[in-house]
């Protein structure tokens, strides 16, 4: 069991509601939540502390509670699919993230070919329930770990690697190999609390602050071929962008240049 931290600033049923609407935005409940009794030993908190954190998800409507049916989870709403925008500038950011994992190892924990639940077949446009390989790794350097990767790929494009290559080269090297050729990918970056999986994994506490990066990279015919969901330790990962202002003097834009991905 992995307690939350004590040092946060940050009360401790917040900490438990943080981890857990992470959680349901990644899909992990779909079949429901555990019940409060499951969680308290899970957090190592009280009951009225679970309690409290399941209010604030049922008040966000993100939840739902009831004697007899216990918690159901409240499906989200479909995203809506983003538009081509030209030309983006990948290729600096492969070349960062191939490079990085050159430059680290790498452990696998988990690679298995599965079920796409929706929220992963609705982010590679795959009808749910259709195979895809699930790999999740812990990358690090000499001074312990940086990452907790979670990928999903379509299961046809991952018939030529598995477990021992995802240990030896990164992931997108391995798609390139199976003749894969990539085009764009789109990605967000947020922060999120380390839950009580995540945690151990990475070597901090539970509810420590993590940067959360989302990636959705298509091939070169705008078909998605990876979806990324990676948790890295703020204190050994940096990611740097370039930015240059164009247009008039009237209306001076700032734009990315350039991109790189730090360790440290």
């Amino acid at each position: 069991m992995r307690r939350v931290s004590p040092r946060l600033p940050v009360p401790k049923y917040h900490q438990v509601y943080l981890v857990l609407r992470q959680q349901l935005d990644e899909g992990r409940y779909a079949g429901g939540l555990p019940g409060e009794l499951a969680l308290t030993r899970e957090f190592g908190v009280a009951r009225v502390t679970v309690r409290r954190a399941l209010e604030q998800l049922a008040a966000e409507g993100l939840i739902t509670r009831s004697p007899g049916r216990g918690t159901v989870v409240v499906p989200p709403p479909a995203a809506p699919v983003a538009a081509p925008s030209g030309q983006g500038q990948l290729t600096g950011l492969l070349e960062n993230i191939v490079s990085m994992g050159l430059r680290t190892s790498v452990r696998v924990i988990d690679c298995q070919v599965l079920p796409a639940p929706e929220a992963v077949a609705r982010q590679l446009a795959i009808e749910t329930g259709a195979p895809v390989q699930k790999a999740v790794r812990v990358r690090a350097t000499r001074d312990g770990p940086i990452s907790h990767i979670t990928t999903h790929v379509p299961a046809p494009l991952a018939r030529r690697f598995g477990r021992r290559e995802l240990a030896r080269k990164p992931l997108l090297l391995l798609l390139e190999e199976s003749g894969v050729v990539i085009g764009r990918a789109v990605q967000s970056i947020s922060a999120r609390l380390a839950d009580a999986v995540v945690a151990p994994l990475l070597d901090v506490a539970v509810g420590s602050p993590l940067l959360a990066v989302s990636r959705l990279v298509r091939d070169a015919d705008e078909r998605p071929v990876q979806w990324l969901q990676g948790l890295y330790r703020p204190d050994r990962y940096q990611y740097e962008m370039q930015l240059s202002r164009i247009g008039d003097i009237d209306a001076k834009l700032w734009v990315s240049t350039g991109l790189a991905e730090r360790i440290h």
